[in-house]
């Protein structure tokens, strides 16, 4: 689950930055709107969170020419302003939702896992597919109700397929979804996760669609 952070006070910056990794996500951390804007135009993220106050382009900016390619990735945006006009100009303007510094970090990531449900159409946290069931705040796997342990990789890849049961994820997805800028990737990576995760949860269960991807399958095999 791959993230933006772009906020340029260092403290919240680091803070938001070893938290998010801790709970999972893969982040990259921009500290101006300029550089928001590179990171956009060549990564693709689940959700952006877009301070207001940024040198160079302010959030506002940067929220207004990322709906304007079409970018419809959820925005969580971050204020020091308590004040009824910026929170509307922030939803009117096409962000998802809207906190005021300072916050706590548990409601931080709560939002983040609603505005997850909310752009995949679910209504709880729990994913369950074909038999698996995989809890993100927990990092609980189980199998026929039946516990699986899993490496951290190994979580967020079959994470990043439960999300998107119905779609073909190609190599480059699963890589963006699984690494962050300095994590160094060899070239088969993705290939050595997909077979320690189906040496767990049955080789059945992922699908390689030869030339394209690879895809959960959402029915046990007959």
């Amino acid at each position: 689950m791959r993230l933006l952070l772009v906020e340029d006070d260092p403290m919240i910056g680091d803070g938001l930055e070893i938290a998010l990794k801790q709970s999972g996500y893969i982040l990259d951390w921009v500290q101006d709107g300029e550089s928001a804007l590179d990171c956009l135009k060549t990564e693709t993220y689940q959700i952006i969170i877009l301070d207001v106050g940024l040198p160079k382009y302010s959030g506002w900016e940067i929220l207004k020419q990322l709906r304007s390619w079409k970018i419809q990735t959820p925005v969580l945006m971050l204020t020091a302003k308590d004040e009824l006009e910026d929170r509307l100009k922030g939803l009117d303007g096409g962000a998802d939702d809207y906190m005021i510094k300072p916050f706590f970090l548990e409601e931080l990531e709560a939002r983040l896992r609603l505005l997850l449900r909310r752009h995949q159409n679910r209504t709880e946290n729990l994913l369950t597919v074909g038999g698996i069931s995989l809890n993100p705040q927990s990092f609980e796997v189980t199998q026929n109700q039946v516990p699986i342990p899993l490496s951290a990789k190994e979580f967020a890849l079959l994470r990043s397929l439960m999300e998107s049961p119905s779609t073909i994820l190609s190599k480059a997805q699963l890589e963006s979804r699984l690494y962050g800028w300095n994590e160094e990737i060899c070239s088969n990576a993705i290939e050595v996760h997909i077979h320690q995760l189906r040496k767990k949860i049955g080789k059945e269960k992922i699908k390689t669609i030869r030339g394209i991807g690879y895809q959960i399958q959402q029915k046990d095999a007959c």
